[in-house]
């Protein structure tokens, strides 16, 4: 398992995941605690059918952290910074996640995200830090304007809910 960096956010990386092949198929380790010294007690996995957009999402209150993998499919996977006092609010990644690439993202706490499903089938599985509040759920618009996220899909599948996010200048008030 190798932990990559970015250049943009000194507390998110990219862990390449070991891929054991044979004649069978193959076997992958996705996530070790141990490693990345984080602890994820709460597991979900979503699926999605391709230009399905999701997100992006955060937690008002116990914010939570995240461990992206995919296990069938590709995604393109975009965070954006949204600490009130960071240096860095309102600045975005993405990154292409498949079952190929092998490649997982870690997200820490005070991250939207969202991603976008690019083959027929995605499943895609979230370790996070902290269990899911429903009542605390909010959302950045995927299309904000500032945001300028050059999503790779001309008709998105957005559900109701997602098309009602918030600007970022709207969550800067309300977060």
């Amino acid at each position: 398992m190798k932990i990559l960096k970015n250049n943009i956010f000194k507390d998110v990386f990219v862990v390449q995941n070991p891929i054991n092949k044979d004649n069978r198929g193959y076997f992958k380790e996705l996530l070790r605690e141990n490693l990345i010294k984080k602890r994820f007690p709460f597991y979900v996995m979503s699926f999605s059918k391709k230009n399905v957009l999701r997100g992006l999402h955060i937690q008002k209150k116990n914010s939570q952290g995240k461990f992206v993998s995919v296990i069938k499919g590709k995604i393109f996977d975009v965070i954006v910074d949204l600490r009130k006092k960071s240096k860095t609010f309102g600045k975005k990644y993405s990154i292409i996640l498949s079952e190929k690439n092998s490649k997982s993202l870690y997200i820490p706490e005070g991250f939207a995200h969202g991603f976008c499903a690019l083959d027929k089938e995605n499943f895609v599985v979230y370790n996070c830090s902290k269990y899911r509040d429903k009542n605390n759920e909010i959302g950045l618009m995927y299309n904000d304007t500032d945001l300028k996220i050059n999503w790779p899909v001309n008709k998105a599948i957005i559900s109701k809910k997602d098309k009602e996010n918030y600007s970022l200048k709207e969550l800067k008030l309300i977060l």
